[in-house]
């Protein structure tokens, strides 16, 4: 995910003012996607499997550019949530985001453009007084996060929906840790005036980042779980209440093509079926007949067919190739979200020992990659920091 050349703009969901208002935008870098919850669909709408209904609705330049006979992406639209994952540039204004995710890797890649208001953000947040008398070891993670908060509040601005905020994945092991930082995190939110309705919290799909997220949303803090590789961790995030669930379908596709040994993704291939798509059907399906409040983000979408077979799900982030070739795509007759299918999985209560039992080696590949990467680019970050700070006059 640069700006410009290097960083991507995840549209990400909007909610509407409802429980969480399900999601709100995400601007990430490619590498991490990360949406928020978006408004929930209208009764009228479709959903697949009757399940799932979260990302941001898609621009007016979304629209204005369909053709009069409807197009393929017209009819996800009118039952999807559809999160352009655009270049912040060109590409910006004609797929404007309506939800926006603000990470690192957002960090890194603002950081290299001359735009005041991000420049400015950054510059204020290492002059910020609290950060300033923190202990040395402390110092740096508390410029980043009023970086986070400073950027996060310029992207409220620019979008209607939520702005998904990135938790130090350091601490992804720490329940305790992680809800003392989102607590923070929405104390500095505060300050600047950004309602917490109009911001949604990212933490990894671990036992103790699910745990963290049950406490939170208990507080009426909206969370965006990421990582979800799995049955069981979608399970419990529903279970716990999140707001919004990311699962990358194409991630997990690349897993299956060069491993076996995962019960769910073997018994995808065994039927002939993608195990991404399986798995968002599952989940939208299962949260569906227990009406959990939880809306599910697909990701990793990476062409006409994965979009067509997800049709119906809350969210789905869409690459700028795929929407435009579902932009000029004429839609079939009988194109329409599959019908709702019935869920044979019941609700049982999670504890960590069967929670880590049932996340295979799919799962934990997968959110441990998205983990060291995240780390990788908030020590990058905090590098970056060391050499610019203390900025001038201070």
């Amino acid at each position: 995910m640069a700006l410009a050349s290097a960083v991507s703009v995840s549209c990400g969901i909007k909610l509407n003012s409802s429980a969480f208002q399900k999601p709100s935008v995400v601007v990430a870098a490619k590498t991490a996607f990360i949406p928020s919850p978006l408004p929930r669909p209208a009764p009228s709408c479709a959903r697949m499997n009757a399940g799932c209904r979260l990302v941001a609705r898609c621009s007016a330049s979304i629209h204005a550019a369909m053709a009069v006979s409807p197009s393929e992406l017209d009819v996800i639209s009118r039952s999807s949530e559809i999160v352009p994952d655009t270049i912040v540039g060109d590409q910006f204004e004609r797929f404007k985001p309506t939800a926006a995710t603000v990470s690192s890797s957002l960090i890194l890649g603002i950081s290299s453009l001359a735009e005041a208001k991000f420049d400015g953000a950054i510059k204020s947040a290492l002059a910020y007084g609290k950060c300033m008398v923190a202990a040395e070891d402390d110092k740096l993670s508390c410029f980043l996060d009023k970086a986070l908060v400073n950027v996060g509040k310029e992207l409220s601005l620019d979008v209607s929906g939520r702005v998904s905020t990135e938790v130090d994945p350091r601490i992804a092991h720490n329940t305790s840790a992680m809800v003392e930082r989102v607590r923070n995190l929405a104390a500095l939110y505060r300050e600047v005036d950004v309602p917490l309705n109009r911001v949604l919290f990212k933490l990894p799909a671990t036992w103790e980042g699910i745990e963290a997220a049950r406490h939170l949303e208990a507080e009426g803090i909206k969370t965006h779980v990421t990582g979800i590789g799995s049955f069981a961790q979608a399970s419990a995030c529903a279970q716990a209440n999140v707001s919004v669930i990311q699962i990358p379908v194409g991630r997990i596709r690349d897993w299956a093509r060069t491993n076996s040994g995962d019960k769910e993704v073997d018994e995808a291939a065994a039927k002939g079926e993608d195990p991404g798509v399986r798995l968002v059907r599952r989940v939208c399906a299962f949260i569906s007949r227990n009406g959990f409040p939880t809306r599910v983000m697909a990701s990793n979408i990476r062409n006409k067919q994965d979009a067509l077979s997800l049709l119906g799900t809350d969210y789905l982030v869409v690459p700028l190739k795929v929407l435009e070739a579902l932009r000029d795509s004429p839609a079939s007759a009988d194109l329409k979200p599959a019908a709702a299918a019935a869920s044979a999985d019941k609700v049982k209560p999670w504890d960590m020992a069967r929670f880590m039992a049932n996340v295979g080696p799919c799962a934990r590949h997968l959110l441990q990659a998205e983990i060291e990467s995240a780390v990788a680019q908030t020590e990058k970050v905090e590098k970056h920091f060391q050499k610019i700070w203390p900025p001038p006059n201070v």
